[in-house]
């Protein structure tokens, strides 16, 4: 299975995990990544930690594991390659989500977009894909 039709069908939950230029490391749940059509995959963020850190380090995992028993999921392997501030973009691919919400006012909001690096297995080393 691809991992766009993976993201769209599997549940669970994701973590994204990021560190500033120093190496401080944080970790934060986030919704499932919006794929692109130029390959890169999407997060939506708040102006938070997660966002800060991708300013001085492009880095970033992002650990995902499917609801149920037992531990599987999927570890991608990302760089930062651009992002949006408050774009008709980020808010189409918002209301998919969370079509009952609208954004706060004086709120931003960023679409920062990722190269997945390398894929593997929520556990163990797996096979690269």
């Amino acid at each position: 299975m691809d991992l766009k039709r993976y993201f769209e069908e599997t549940e669970g939950t994701g973590v994204l995990a990021t560190s500033d230029i120093m190496g401080n490391v944080d970790a934060a749940i986030y919704a499932r990544p919006h794929f692109m059509e130029d390959g890169t995959v999407a997060l939506i963020m708040k102006d938070r930690l997660s966002h800060a850190n991708l300013q001085s380090n492009p880095r970033a995992t992002f650990l995902f594991t499917e609801k149920g028993n037992g531990y599987r999921g999927k570890r991608l392997y990302m760089t930062k390659v651009g992002e949006e501030k408050d774009t008709e973009r980020l808010f189409e691919l918002r209301q998919r989500t969370y079509p009952e919400t609208d954004p706060v006012e004086g709120d931003p909001r960023f679409l920062v977009f990722f190269n997945i690096e390398k894929t593997l297995p929520l556990m163990g080393t797996g096979r690269e894909t």
